[in-house]
């Protein structure tokens, strides 16, 4: 679905608040309430403002004629910017939690946490590998494919290498 908003604001300012019935523009967001492309009901799109993309995009409910939508308010609003910052903040947690791993590992010198945070550059993406001490001390760092398997194992043997560069 497209989403084109009528109500544009100038580049680097907050566009006005606007509460209209199938428009609301409030608090660094936009509700928009369209016609559901795939049936004969409506949806809502939730844009934070800045995002070229909505949040999130559901079901709308009919209003009592069971042919227009029902009409935003304060309370339907605000519980979808509820909804879409949810929404938001879980797809931030899973992308995060994707691009970075870690392990502990038990040596003869203690315990070893070993990190691998992935850099998803769009040319050469590329990950880093790091080992720090009980202290939180780096002992090593080098940067690997971003393909790299981190387990207890891969990173029980880049410890047991002298923290070479992983081949």
């Amino acid at each position: 679905m497209a989403f084109e908003l009528k109500h544009e604001a100038v580049e680097g300012e907050a566009p006005e608040a606007v509460h209209e019935d199938r428009l609301w523009i409030d608090n660094g967001w936009t509700a928009k309430v369209v016609k559901n492309e795939d049936d004969d009901g409506w949806a809502v799109a939730m844009t934070r403002h800045g995002e070229s993309e909505p949040a999130l995009v559901g079901p709308w409910t009919m209003g009592r004629d069971k042919k227009n939508p029902k009409p935003l308010d304060v309370n339907a609003f605000n519980t979808l910017v509820k909804t879409a910052t949810e929404v938001r903040r879980r797809a931030e947690q899973h992308q995060h939690a994707m691009l970075n791993k870690s392990v502990k590992v038990s040596t003869d010198e203690g315990q070893v946490a070993v990190a691998l945070e992935i850099v998803p550059d769009e040319y050469e993406p590329y990950a880093v590998l790091s080992a720090r001490d009980a202290f939180g001390e780096e002992i090593a760092s080098c940067r690997v494919r971003p393909t790299f398997k981190l387990n207890a194992a891969s990173a029980l043997a880049w410890i047991e290498s002298g923290y070479r560069k992983p081949a």
